[in-house]
């Protein structure tokens, strides 16, 4: 890169950053401590069909952690398209 981003657009960056992050985490533990602990009551009420697992009982055990790697990927993707529009185009291939 052959010029540095001025302060005000590394601190929008961040700013950005944060809020995805915020954001995810919310949506990671409102899952995961949620669905899995919380309301597992009432999502035990639920059975997955063709398993006859509770689904309670799955986001306890897995969909917490598949939920967690899509999150992940939405965080790569934002932060891809939030480098290309600090970066300009140049990004990785330099």
């Amino acid at each position: 890169m052959s010029e540095t981003p001025s302060a005000a657009a590394r601190a929008r960056y961040w700013r950005k950053n944060l809020s995805w992050l915020g954001g995810l985490l919310s949506v990671w533990f409102i899952v995961s401590y949620g669905c899995g602990i919380l309301f597992v009551d009432q999502l035990d009420k639920i059975r997955i069909p063709g398993t006859g697992f509770k689904l309670g009982f799955w986001f306890a055990q897995q969909g917490s952690i598949y939920v967690f790697l899509v999150l992940i990927a939405i965080y790569v993707l934002a932060m891809n398209r939030l480098d290309r529009e600090l970066l300009g185009e140049e990004g990785d291939d330099a």
